[in-house]
């Protein structure tokens, strides 16, 4: 029997409740920023939110190449994409069809079908190396010059007297709820983490999964609550962001501290469930995306779970 630890299992249940409340702060703060910067909320989800919400991502990959260990970040930021797209909103697709406009997630939506197939491209000599992970870091960047200019020219015009106390309280908003998340995300991930050590489970699974999921509590709440409140917009703007940011900042960052090693049956499967999941979100004629496809993401999600183990345990090779 796995010695489980009763210190885990209150972690993980812990993490879940200071989820919710971080959640539910960090989402005023989005709201508030988007009012206040004049933006549209899908713009400052797309950026603002996406990239502070993938910030326990960033820390986990990169404390894992600098410490030798860059397969757990590279399974962490993959693995993450398929949560965020498979499984939270295939969850958020639950509560009923969303309307998703195509020609407002154009771009973005393209580069987060590219991003996998070249990362894909990259690793299949099981390699990633510094060069290849600047590479993905430039990209980035211009990626975030784009959205800056994007943000410029759809800035609307000030409205009278904008008051500094909403502004001051925004700013508590985002920056308490953030750390509540990230707070979460760090306790599921060593509560999780440690039980599934104790299950047995190598780095990459570990990594592609239970740490996955810890570090994209951030996302999960935010999206259902954001869903819950009729914020649609907000939830598909932080999960399409939050892609890009993972595939290109944080693999990018993690290669470029530390050369990459990778199974490429392990790898393959995460990218292909990722590029399956993103392509299931796709609108239909009018503009909607039915519940009926969140079923098959969370099918998705199982099918990505069950091929990462099957491949950590050497059954496809």
């Amino acid at each position: 029997m796995p010695n489980l630890s009763p210190g885990d299992l209150a972690a993980v249940l812990g993490a879940v409740v200071l989820a919710a409340v971080g959640g539910e702060a960090f989402l005023k703060g989005v709201l508030g920023i988007a009012g206040w910067l004049r933006l549209p909320k899908l713009l400052v989800a797309t950026t603002l939110a996406a990239f502070a919400t993938s910030s326990p991502e960033f820390t986990v990959s990169s404390v894992a190449a600098l410490s030798g260990k860059p397969e757990i970040g590279l399974g962490d930021a993959l693995g993450s994409n398929v949560v965020n797209i498979a499984l939270i909103f295939g969850l958020a697709l639950l509560f009923g069809p969303i309307r998703a406009e195509r020609q407002l997630m154009g771009r973005d939506f393209g580069l987060a079908l590219a991003t996998p197939a070249l990362t894909w491209v990259m690793l299949n000599d099981g390699h990633l190396s510094r060069y290849e992970g600047g590479f993905l870091l430039t990209a980035f960047v211009v990626w975030m010059l784009l959205s800056i200019r994007s943000a410029t020219a759809q800035r609307q015009p000030a409205a009278a007297g904008e008051a500094q106390a909403a502004l001051a309280m925004t700013i508590v908003y985002s920056v308490g709820g953030l750390l509540a998340l990230v707070t979460a995300g760090r306790l599921f991930v060593t509560g999780a983490g440690n039980i599934a050590a104790a299950l047995g489970l190598d780095p990459y699974i570990i990594g592609a999964t239970v740490v996955a999921i810890g570090t994209s509590l951030p996302e999960l709440v935010t999206v259902l609550l954001a869903r819950w409140r009729g914020h649609d917009d907000i939830g598909i703007g932080t999960l399409l962001g939050s892609n890009l940011f993972n595939g290109l900042a944080i693999v990018g960052t993690a290669a470029a501290l530390h050369p990459i090693q990778a199974d490429m049956a392990e790898v393959t499967a995460a990218i292909v469930f990722g590029m399956a999941a993103v392509l299931l979100t796709i609108p239909d004629r009018d503009c909607l995306i039915t519940r009926g496809r969140g079923l098959i993401l969370l099918a998705c999600y199982a099918s990505f779970v069950l091929a990462t183990v099957a491949a950590g345990r050497g059954l496809f090779s």
